[in-house]
C-alpha cells in the first residue's frame, strides 16, 4: 500500500498560513501533480480559511471545534478522504497560537501509523512583522510578552521554515530576516516568498515533496507556565451573520466591512488591548465575495479580496483571535455590529456565534 504524504503548517496568527497554503497547493496542482488541504480552527462552524480555500479552487476540507493535536482519529479519517482520488500532498494548519503540533500529531503518526503516512518536512510560517518581537530589536508591536514564547516555541518545531511576505520587503531586510532565521534556527531551510504575489514558490513545493521530517521532538514549554500563560492572554470569536437593508437600497459592503473592522479596532484600543488577527468573508451577489483582515489595531486592514458590486444583502462571517477576556471582546463586538446597523440602516440576523477564552471554565 503507498504511504499517503501529510504535513502540518504552524506559524502565528496572521502570518499567512491559509495563503500559503492555497498558494502551495495551486502551484503543485499546475504541475501535473496533486495537494489539498484541511483547515483547521477552534471555532466549532464557520471557518473563513476553508470557505476561501474552496472558492481559490483548491480541494479542501474543514476540522473545527479543536486542534487536530487532540483529535487524531478524525485527522486521520480527514488525510484517508481526501485521498481517495491519491494526493502527493494532504496538508493542514494549526490554530495559529497553537504548539506541540510536532510532538501530538507527527509523533503520534510517527509510532503509531508509520506503514501509512509519509511525513513531509514540519513546515512553520512566519512573516516579517511578528518576527521583530524575537529579532536583536525587540520591537513593541503591542503584544504581550508571553506571546514571544509562542512564536519562539514553534520555530523550535520547524523541520524548514516560510518566511513570508517578501513582497513587502527590501531585498536588504530579506537577507537580514533569512540571515536572523539560518542563527536561530541552524541546519534548517528557510525560504523567502511572497505567497500573495506566487513568489518563491517552487523551491518549497520541491522541498515538502521530497524531504521527510526528523521528527525531532524536544521540550518546547509545551504545558509549562510560559505556555499557560500565553494560552490564558487569548480568546476566540466567531460570527455568522446575514445583513439586509431596511430600505432595499444596496449599500457598499467594503465600506460596511471596513467600518465594522474599525468599530472593533477602536473598542479594543479603548481598553487597551489587540487583535492578533481578524478575519473577514463577505458574500454579496452571486459569487462576489470578499476577504479583509486585520493583523493588529496598529496596522491598516488587509483587502484579499474586494467585493466588486454594492447589494441589498450580504452573508458576512467574523473570526476574531483577539488578547481580550471574552466577556469584554463580545461586547466590544456586538457594539461594533450596533454601530454598522445604524450607520447603514441594516438589519443583522445572528445565525451562530460564539466568544471564548482558551481557559475559560467549562469550556472542555
Amino acid at each position: 500500500m503507498d504511504k499517503k504524504r501529510f504535513m502540518v503548517v504552524s506559524g502565528f496568527l496572521g502570518a499567512g498560513k491559509t495563503t500559503t497554503m492555497v498558494a502551495l497547493t495551486e502551484y503543485i496542482n499546475s504541475t501535473g501533480k496533486h495537494a489539498a488541504i484541511i483547515a483547521n480552527d477552534l471555532g466549532a462552524n464557520y471557518i473563513i480559511d476553508a470557505e476561501y480555500s474552496d472558492r481559490q479552487n483548491v480541494e479542501v476540507t474543514p476540522i473545527g471545534g479543536d486542534c487536530i493535536c487532540y483529535i487524531p482519529d478524525t485527522l486521520i479519517e480527514r488525510i484517508e478522504r481526501l485521498n481517495r482520488e491519491p494526493k502527493d500532498l494532504v496538508m493542514s494548519d494549526i490554530p495559529g497560537c497553537g504548539i506541540g503540533a510536532l510532538d501530538h500529531v507527527y509523533g503520534n503518526l510517527d509510532k503509531n501509523h508509520k506503514d501509512e503516512f509519509t511525513l513531509a518536512p514540519f513546515l512553520v510560517v512566519t512573516d516579517p512583522e511578528r518576527l521583530r518581537m524575537i529579532m536583536p530589536e525587540q520591537a513593541d508591536i503591542h503584544l504581550p510578552e508571553e506571546l514571544k514564547f509562542l512564536l519562539d516555541a514553534q520555530l523550535k518545531e520547524a523541520d524548514c521554515i516560510v518566511l513570508n511576505k517578501i513582497d513587502l520587503m527590501s531585498d536588504e531586510e530579506v537577507d537580514r530576516y533569512v540571515k536572523f532565521l539560518k542563527e536561530a534556527c541552524p541546519d534548517i531551510p528557510v525560504f523567502p516568498i511572497s505567497a500573495k504575489e506566487k513568489i518563491g514558490l517552487e523551491q518549497v513545493a520541491d522541498y515538502v515533496l521530497t524531504a521527510e521530517s526528523r521528527v525531532n521532538i524536544t521540550d518546547i514549554g509545551y504545558g509549562g507556565p510560559e505556555f499557560v500563560a500565553a494560552e490564558k492572554s487569548m480568546s476566540w470569536f466567531n460570527r455568522n451573520v446575514f445583513i439586509t437593508a431596511k430600505d432595499g437600497k444596496a449599500f457598499d459592503g467594503n465600506e460596511l466591512v471596513d467600518d465594522l473592522i474599525d468599530e472593533i479596532r477602536n473598542g479594543l484600543i479603548a481598553n487597551k488591548r489587540n487583535v492578533p488577527h481578524l478575519k473577514t468573508f463577505a458574500v454579496g451577489k452571486e459569487n462576489d465575495y470578499g476577504k479583509f483582515s486585520l493583523i493588529g489595531v496598529d496596522y491598516d486592514i488587509i483587502h484579499d479580496q474586494e467585493l466588486k458590486e454594492e447589494t441589498e444583502k450580504l452573508r458576512l462571517v467574523v473570526n476574531a483571535r483577539a488578547v481580550c477576556e471574552s466577556d469584554l471582546l463580545l461586547d466590544i463586538v456586538d457594539d461594533a455590529f450596533d454601530a454598522v446597523a445604524e450607520k447603514y440602516s441594516v438589519k443583522i440576523k445572528v445565525f451562530f456565534s460564539e466568544c471564548f477564552g482558551m481557559m475559560d471554565e467549562g469550556r472542555h
